[in-house]
């Protein structure tokens, strides 16, 4: 069997097991498929025969879905899921099911292009796209991902107050595990922390059964969507779509893809990746629920019941009326996810800004092989440590900042990995299908009238349900115009060549050339001026959500 320094060898000067050549930016990203829980060797693509070997085989990918679907239920996915609890019981459960199909839509393409490129998010679209797209990506996504880990950080220290533990060393402990945990110079190492902190989130299931929620409740809401009675209709539609956009986040598609590929699954494996994102989407869903539910069975009825503070009231709230050690366990869990939360969150920026800049950018790495991915991240950690410890931090602005760059930078993301996903010269047989392209045009639709409403409601605080309301209603107009106009302009257009049938076995060898091989992509009108337009709206909103920001600081 070739070892993992031979393959790296072959992969730079001839053809590799995987295609003739390949795209991958750091040698590291080629080798033995090395798990938390096993190893699969370079070039083993034996059929796996009978439920053992299928297990074990499942068992050594398991990680990258079940790493990035639990680190989005971070410190900002605890503060929006018990506020909704708190503020309107489980009426809102319903939301959840709703973002099942998305939440795998989106992270089943990036899953793809990570599998069959080799190549991160952020150089694909730096190459595809162009130098201001790829810097617009690279940029917005480290302000954001640097904003969202100061609130992973703020988790944690209300975690540790609720323990009675002094924030300063806590903090500083916390934030050298988290940097310890990625500098081992280790992926399995790696994983196997990650996966512990996984199972550590299961704490919220004896606080759920200590605290007896209404199970028949919890399932009606699950199942039928309705609006809860006598609340302020503008105020809960912001709330939803906090709840997508807390569950729904940039950085999860920038982990993902960079992640598979750090740990070099290939075609061969996808769909065993697949059923590792089913698991930890059913994980992020029911832990969600879970939070929503204690949370309203601990308030509802008493004085604390529609007045969300933050965490540490509900870990208060938990251990006032359910039991001490319940609240002590939400605690823990609280902190728990926010390491998570950080890892995942810092790790997708490191990987980004490695894929755009050329660097070594890979936990198979020594810190001393890979300077500038371990600094990144070690950088990010240090910056929101320090912020949230110093005295009058403005947490309450940097944690709207977060939830409104959030919103700006989602929309952009998910067109960009729709257009990814169709680009034969990037993913050859493996791209989007009809059907897939129709579902995930309006999710991104969606998406983007959601942004909007986000981005206005944080701009224009008094914002009405009516205005709201108007655009919803205007944004689903001009989508299925839209569509009608694009559906009529393709009809008129020469059909364009089909993608070449290929047979299953060639179809799993198919990986992406070098980008240096592919032919710049031919962007129609109609793209371009709907790029153009993106680009205007992301501009004016990043200028306005500024604006605001400084107003808010200055007290107005």
């Amino acid at each position: 069997m070739t070892n993992s320094s031979e393959s790296v060898t072959s992969s730079e000067t001839g053809p590799t097991p995987t295609g003739p050549l390949s795209a991958v930016l750091d040698s590291a990203h080629l080798g033995d498929i090395e798990g938390a829980m096993g190893t699969i060797r370079l070039g083993d693509d034996a059929p796996r025969r009978g439920f053992p070997a299928k297990f074990r085989t499942l068992l050594a990918i398991l990680g990258p879905g079940l790493i990035v679907m639990v680190g989005d239920n971070d410190a900002g996915a605890f503060g929006t899921y018990t506020e909704a609890g708190q503020n309107y019981g489980t009426s809102l459960l319903w939301t959840l099911l709703l973002l099942v199909p998305v939440l795998y839509v989106n992270q089943e393409m990036v899953l793809r292009l990570g599998v069959v490129t080799g190549v991160g998010h952020a150089r694909l679209i730096l190459e595809r796209f162009g130098k201001f797209w790829g810097a617009f990506s690279v940029i917005d996504l480290f302000i954001l991902n640097a904003l969202t880990i100061v609130t992973e950080f703020i988790g944690i220290s209300l975690g540790l107050q609720y323990l009675g533990i002094p924030q300063v060393p806590g903090v500083i402990v916390a934030a050298l595990l988290v940097l310890g945990a990625v500098s081992t110079g280790s992926f399995k190492r790696f994983e196997r922390v990650s996966l512990f902190l996984v199972a550590g989130s299961l704490l919220l299931v004896p606080v759920f059964v200590l605290s007896r929620p209404n199970l028949g409740e919890m399932a009606r809401n699950f199942i039928i969507p309705g609006m809860p009675a006598g609340s302020q209709l503008s105020t809960v539609m912001l709330l939803i779509i906090g709840i997508v956009g807390t569950t729904v986040a940039p950085w999860q598609l920038f982990f993902q893809q960079s992640y598979v590929i750090d740990k070099r699954i290939t075609p061969r494996f996808m769909n065993y990746e697949k059923v590792d994102l089913w698991i930890g989407i059913l994980m992020v869903i029911v832990g969600a629920a879970a939070i929503i539910g204690f949370t309203s069975a601990t308030f509802t009825g008493r004085p604390e019941f529609g007045n969300f503070t933050d965490a540490l009231g509900v870990a208060e709230g938990l251990g006032k009326y359910v039991g001490p050690s319940v609240g002590i366990m939400f605690a823990i869990a609280l902190i728990d996810a926010s390491i998570i939360g950080a890892a995942a969150v810092g790790l997708s920026t490191s990987y980004a800004l490695g894929d755009v800049l050329g660097l070594k950018h890979s936990l198979h790495r020594k810190p001393w092989e890979a300077k500038g991915f371990y600094a990144v991240f070690a950088g990010l950690l240090v910056i929101a440590a320090t912020v949230v410890l110093i005295p009058g931090s403005p947490l309450g602005l940097l944690t709207v900042g977060v939830q409104t760059l959030a919103g700006v930078l989602l929309p952009s993301a998910t067109v960009f990995l729709l257009l990814l996903c169709n680009d034969k010269e990037v993913l050859g047989p493996w791209v989007n299908g009809k059907w897939l392209n129709l579902f995930t045009s309006v999710v991104v639709a969606i998406l983007v009238m959601l942004s909007i409403v986000l981005t206005a409601s944080v701009l224009f605080p008094e914002i009405t349900a009516g205005a709201i309301l108007w655009i919803l209603g205007g944004g689903t107009f001009l989508g299925l115009a839209t569509g009608v106009i694009v559906g009529v302009l393709r009809r008129r257009r020469p059909a364009r060549e089909p993608v070449p049938k290929m047979e299953h076995a060639q179809r799993l060898r198919w990986r992406m050339p070098p980008l240096a091989l592919l032919s710049r992509p031919e962007l129609s009108t109609g793209r371009r001026i709907g790029l153009a337009v993106l680009r205007t709206y992301l501009l004016l909103a990043m200028a306005l959500v500024v604006v605001r920001v400084v107003q808010l600081a200055l007290g107005h």
